[in-house]
């Protein structure tokens, strides 16, 4: 299996390895296609108007040897992996290609759904909705597990995995150190942690400037880059004139102070011939984490594959992080 750090170049070949118990685990892509949009009414979805779209990234993802979906419980309040089942159903073979993750979102005001077994639960209402018997990555949404403990979650989440209910398990919004903790937790219930999903982007290096990247490669967790284009904001498409919506919050700042960073993504992509979404991805890529870039239509899907086939110098690293931004965490995002 490849090291997306130490590639000489990303392909759609390529194949990164999330651990699974004893030994197993599950080969993914280099690129993962996230799916809040879909069926999500924050991002204005409207079936009769989407639905379309939805099929031709479906299509797009197979064609190009790069099906893997993230979705959760929570996008939609359960609409996407409805979509996502829908969609698996109606194409030939497309279960046995397409690799599905999805995730559990811990809510204290809701403590039945962090009582034991209440993730295993979750995850069996989960694969309903999806249609499928396990699912290829089931991940914990953010570290609001109080009043249980990361014990109690890991024990959760690597029952599951007994069960035959998820081949592997990760988490998202993990600090270093929480990700280090379940990590080792994990490890005595005989259950590798696979992942760890965090918003990372030339907007927000945190994951990468806190240690949590080296440290997730070191303990052979793969990172997994939600927002890798920090929600729109670095595809090209918007400018001071023409700002990004209210609701893309993450990632949000004035449009003004990321100017000059995208002055040198648009040189960058016109000397590849590359859309300007492509150089932030591929950056992901050569930080060594697999970045999950959304599509509603195929094109989209078709612009996000555009980042392989090619790395990045690390002189054209290096002109990119002298405009990038640290970011920050909240409530939310820990890592």
């Amino acid at each position: 299996m490849a090291s997306l750090k130490t590639a000489d170049t990303f392909t759609s070949a390529t194949r990164v390895l999330l651990r699974g118990r004893e030994g197993a685990g599950v080969s993914v892509p280099p690129i993962a296609c996230g799916t809040w949009a879909w069926g999500d009414k924050t991002w204005d979805y409207d079936e009769k108007r989407d639905m379309a779209g939805i099929k031709e990234v479906m299509n797009a993802l197979l064609s190009l040897g790069i099906p893997f979906l993230d979705t959760a419980e929570v996008y939609g309040s359960g609409e996407s992996e409805r979509l996502i089942g829908k969609l698996i159903s109606e194409l030939p073979d497309a279960r046995n290609k397409v690799v599905i993750a999805t995730k559990w979102l811990p809510l204290p005001v809701m403590p039945w759904r962090l009582m034991p077994r209440g993730i295993v639960g979750c995850l069996k209402d989960s694969l309903q909705r999806l249609g499928l018997e396990s699912c290829d990555l089931y991940q914990v949404h953010a570290a609001w597990t109080l009043p249980y403990s990361h014990a109690s979650v890991a024990k959760n989440l690597a029952e599951c995995v007994k069960l035959g209910l998820a081949k592997t398990v990760g988490v998202s919004n993990y600090s270093k150190e929480q990700m280090i903790a379940i990590s080792d937790l994990l490890d005595k219930e005989g259950v590798p942690l696979a992942s760890n999903q965090i918003e990372f982007n030339l907007l927000r290096r945190l994951p990468e400037t806190t240690g949590l990247i080296a440290a997730a490669h070191e303990r052979g967790i793969v990172p997994l880059a939600y927002s890798p284009l920090a929600m729109g904001r670095l595809t090209g498409k918007y400018s001071a004139a023409n700002p990004p919506s209210d609701k893309r919050k993450f990632s949000a700042m004035p449009m003004e102070e990321i100017e000059p960073l995208l002055v040198v993504m648009r040189d960058i992509a016109q000397a590849r011939d590359v859309p300007v979404s492509a150089v932030a991805l591929n950056w992901v890529l050569c930080k060594g984490a697999i970045p999950l870039g959304g599509a509603r239509n195929g094109k989209q899907a078709e612009q996000n594959a555009q980042c392989l086939g090619w790395r990045l110098t690390e002189d054209e690293v290096q002109r990119l992080e002298a405009h990038s931004k640290e970011g920050k965490t909240n409530f939310w995002q820990k890592g």
